[in-house]
C-alpha cells in the first residue's frame, strides 16, 4: 500500500469494495445534480492534507513495534477539521480518506462549521494492554501535534477508541502546549471538559431519524419491528432509546453473532447479559441465536446496520425485507446495493444524516469547552435534536423537490454548501 496517497491503488481481495471510490461516486452524483464545475469537483475529490506518521512503541515485554498512524484532513473551507480516530485492524489510508470526505458532507449537511477529517491505526486494541494503548495514543497525538488543535483539527473517539483515549490525547497535547486545552478533542470524560449526552448521542440521533421517518409514513415507534446489526456504542444506544420509545426490537447482534425474538427483546436484559459476558450476546437465554448475515434479511419494518461498512451488497440485497433502512454505521450499504434498493422503493436514509448525532454533540462539547460554560444534559439533547430534525426535513424537502433519493438529496445539500463556500472564498493565490 502506498502510504502517501489515498488515491493510489491497493491490492484488493476479490470481494473488496473500495470505500474511497464509493465516496467519490456519491460526490460525482451530487456534482452532476448541482451542475458543478469540473475543476471544483476535482478540488473536492482530493483531501487537502494526508499525514502518515511512523510510531515506535514499546510493548510491556520490551518489544519495539513500529506502527503507522494516519490522519486525513479533507476540507476546511467551512471551519476546522473534525473527525474520529479509530483503532481497528482493517484501517487503511483509503478507508480513512473516504471517511474524512464523508465527514465534510455530514458537517455541512447539519450546518456545523467544521470540515471533515479522520484518523486511524491498524491495530486490534483487544490485543494490547491498557498501558500499551496509552503509549500508542500518546505517541500518535504527539506525532500530529503540529497538525491538530482546537482551531485546526479536533479529533474524537471512533471504533476502538473511547473517552479514555481522548483523555490521554488531550493531556498529551496540553502538556506539549503548556496549558490545559479542553477543546483539542471531543468525547472526553466529564471530569476534563466532556459533555453530558455525548455517550448516547449517535444512537439518540439514529432514534430521532427513525422516529421522523416513520412519522412521515403516518406511523409511530410504538410496536414498530426493528432489527439492529451492531450492539456497541451506536447500536446499543439506539436499541435502548428505541425500546424505551415503544419500538419492538426483534434482533440485535455483535461481531460474534446475535439474538432474535419474534415478540421483541428486553433490551435492558440483553445489555446486562452483554456486560456479564465480555460484550457477547450470543447465548442470551430468552431468544434464538442468529448470525449477522441472517439478521439483515429478517422481515421487519426498520433495519438499522450499526456495525461495519459494506454489509448490504449485491450478494444479499435481494433478500432484504425491510422497507426502511437507517444507516447508523458508515457506508453499510454499497453503491450497487443502494441502487437496487431504491429501484424497489425501499427508503435508505444515509449515514451522513442518520449517524450525525455524535458529531453534533461533539460540536456542542467543543463550543462548551471554548467558552468554559457547560450545559445540562437536557439542553444538549434539545440542541442536538433541533439540528437533526432540521437536517432531516431539508433532506426530505430536497428529495421531493428534485425527485431524487434521500441519499442523493443529503449529498446535494452537503456538497452544495461546501462548493458554495469554496466558490465564495476563491482560490489562493
Amino acid at each position: 500500500m502506498d502510504k502517501t496517497s489515498p488515491l493510489s491503488p491497493e491490492i484488493p481481495s476479490p470481494a473488496y469494495i473500495c470505500p474511497f471510490d464509493q465516496a467519490c461516486s456519491y460526490l460525482d452524483a451530487a456534482g452532476k445534480e448541482l451542475k458543478l464545475d469540473q475543476g471544483l469537483l476535482e478540488i473536492l475529490s482530493n483531501p487537502r492534507k494526508v499525514v502518515t506518521v511512523s510510531m515506535p512503541v514499546k510493548r510491556d515485554n520490551g518489544e519495539i513495534l513500529v506502527l503507522a498512524g494516519h490522519r486525513v484532513q479533507h476540507c476546511d473551507v467551512l471551519g476546522p477539521y473534525k473527525g474520529g480516530i479509530r483503532f481497528h485492524p482493517a484501517v487503511t489510508l483509503r478507508e480513512v480518506s473516504a471517511l474524512a470526505m464523508l465527514m465534510t458532507w455530514k458537517c455541512a449537511l447539519l450546518g456545523i462549521p467544521y470540515g471533515g477529517a479522520k484518523g486511524g491505526i491498524a491495530i486490534n486494541p483487544k490485543t494490547y494492554s491498557t498501558n500499551e494503548l496509552e503509549r500508542i495514543s500518546r505517541r500518535y497525538i504527539s506525532e500530529l501535534i503540529k497538525d491538530i488543535g482546537p482551531s485546526v483539527d479536533i479529533p474524537a473517539p471512533d471504533m476502538g477508541t473511547s473517552a479514555r483515549e481522548m483523555a490521554w490525547m488531550m493531556d498529551t497535547y496540553s502538556v506539549n502546549i503548556g496549558n490545559a486545552v479542553p477543546g483539542v478533542v471531543t468525547g472526553k470524560p466529564l471530569s476534563i471538559g466532556g459533555s453530558l449526552g455525548r455517550e448516547m448521542a449517535t444512537g439518540r440521533g439514529v432514534m430521532i431519524i427513525v422516529r421522523e421517518a416513520l412519522a412521515d409514513k403516518g406511523k409511530s415507534l410504538e410496536g414498530t419491528r426493528i432489527a439492529i446489526q451492531g450492539f456497541g456504542n451506536v447500536g446499543g444506544a439506539a436499541a435502548v432509546l428505541l425500546h424505551e420509545a415503544g419500538a419492538k426490537i426483534i434482533a440485535v447482534s455483535t461481531g460474534s453473532g446475535g439474538v432474535f425474538a419474534e415478540n421483541g427483546l428486553d433490551i435492558s436484559e440483553v445489555k446486562a447479559y452483554a456486560k456479564e459476558n465480555n460484550r457477547k450476546i450470543l447465548g442470551f437465554p430468552h431468544a434464538k441465536p442468529i448470525s449477522n448475515a441472517e439478521l439483515l434479511t429478517l422481515p421487519c419494518d426498520v433495519l438499522i446496520p450499526a456495525a461495519l461498512e459494506n454489509q448490504i451488497t449485491e450478494e444479499n440485497v435481494n433478500q432484504i425485507q425491510a422497507n426502511l433502512i437507517v444507516e447508523a454505521a458508515n457506508g453499510p450499504v454499497t453503491l450497487e446495493a443502494n441502487q437496487a434498493l431504491e429501484a424497489r422503493g425501499v427508503t435508505v436514509l444515509p449515514d451522513i444524516l442518520s449517524n450525525a448525532g455524535g458529531v453534533v454533540v461533539s460540536y456542542l462539547e467543543w463550543v462548551q469547552g471554548l467558552s468554559y460554560l457547560f450545559w445540562d444534559e437536557e439542553k444538549v439533547n434539545s440542541e442536538m435534536e433541533s439540528l437533526m430534525v432540521k437536517a432531516y426535513r431539508k433532506v426530505i424537502e430536497q428529495s421531493q423537490m428534485r425527485k431524487i433519493s434521500p441519499r442523493l438529496a443529503a449529498y446535494v445539500l452537503g456538497v452544495g454548501r461546501v462548493a458554495q463556500a469554496l466558490s465564495d472564498r476563491g482560490l489562493y493565490p
